[in-house]
């Protein structure tokens, strides 16, 4: 009991288990396979962007400008499709995956090259992403009736039981697990934030694996610009708004953490649904905007507490080995 309470994954996976049930007690039917599947798919776009900050926080930097990247990105596909309704969907996508990344690699530059804060960089292009969307589109919305259908419906297909978006997303967490897990640069990325001076002497070149996880970052949310926007049938500047914290959030919650070299895939999927049950549950049981606010900020402030002192008691138990070490040679002496 005591090893799985240790398993961050495996508890936070319980925590939501229980958080479903106690909601169902409060609104029957809460729990239904249906309502999760809604749920699921509520909160695949979060995910998505959740596992583009996890591979940047992995090298110990942060990306506050996912969310403007999105709405940018969002709004030229946007903008191209009621334009030329003709040019295939593919395209559009590859488009706004493209575009992303290479917004995603401007961040990067700017921390590798120069070798600025990459939360004072994405602070900044942040605000400028925001602005160039206004400019892009002079504060003009881009609605449905604007759209080509297959722009609007593909997403929304269901496809055994589950719409396209939800695929999209179960896609990604296999390929994030993938090129975290199986890959030189994922073993790079927790090189790179674990131990910045060890991974330089192993030759790993810590700025350039800085720079490909802002690229990852931006590509995964230009993929979700155009899942934003088709899913909600509109573009605007201010499309998710507040979704850069989130996807930090989703990430403190699953373990991840922001002192870098230290998370799972899974961490972050499950940080990401546990902020889904909580936003959906929430206005459901008649709990007010402000205080689902005030709730969600104390379960980030619990996050932070339980990650330092977690990693805290990693740090005095290397210690405390290294000591006992010390000691065994010393009377073998």
């Amino acid at each position: 009991m005591k090893r799985l309470l240790k398993n961050r994954e495996w508890l936070l996976a319980g925590i939501i288990i229980l958080l479903i049930a106690g909601f169902s007690l409060r609104s029957p039917g809460f729990e239904r396979p249906a309502n999760l599947v809604n749920i699921f798919n509520d909160t695949s776009i979060l995910i998505i962007l959740a596992l583009g900050q996890m591979a940047v926080i992995l090298t110990k930097s942060i990306d506050l400008s996912v969310a403007a990247n999105l709405a940018f990105t969002g709004m030229a596909v946007a903008m191209i499709n009621a334009a030329f309704p003709g040019i295939p969907l593919p395209f559009l996508i590859a488009m706004a995956v493209v575009i992303g990344a290479f917004l995603g690699s401007i961040n990067g530059i700017l921390v590798w090259w120069l070798g600025l804060p990459s939360i004072v960089v994405t602070l900044g292009t942040l605000t400028i992403y925001r602005g160039m969307a206004f400019v892009l589109s002079g504060g003009a919305w881009i609605n449905a009736h604007q759209m080509s259908s297959t722009f609007l419906n593909v997403p929304r297909t269901p496809v055994l039981g589950m719409p396209v978006l939800s695929w999209v997303a179960i896609l990604i967490i296999a390929g994030a697990w993938l090129v975290l897990t199986r890959t030189s640069f994922g073993r790079s990325a927790y090189a790179s934030g674990g131990n910045p001076g060890a991974a330089v002497y192993a030759g790993i070149d810590v700025g350039r694996t800085r720079f490909l996880a802002f690229v990852l970052s931006g590509a995964l949310a230009g993929l979700a610009s155009y899942l934003w926007v088709s899913r909600y049938a509109v573009a605007y500047v201010d499309i998710a708004s507040g979704f850069e914290l989130d996807s930090v959030a989703a990430n403190v919650i699953g373990g991840i953490s922001i002192a870098g070299g230290i998370g799972s895939v899974a961490g972050a999927v499950l940080g990401a649904l546990f902020l889904g049950v909580i936003k959906n549950a929430l206005p459901v049981i008649g709990i007010s905007p402000f205080a689902q606010m005030a709730i969600s900020g104390v379960v980030i402030v619990l996050a932070v507490v339980f990650n330092a002192r977690a990693e805290a008691k990693k740090g005095r138990i290397i210690l405390r080995d290294r000591a006992k070490t010390e000691i065994t040679k010393e009377a073998s002496a």
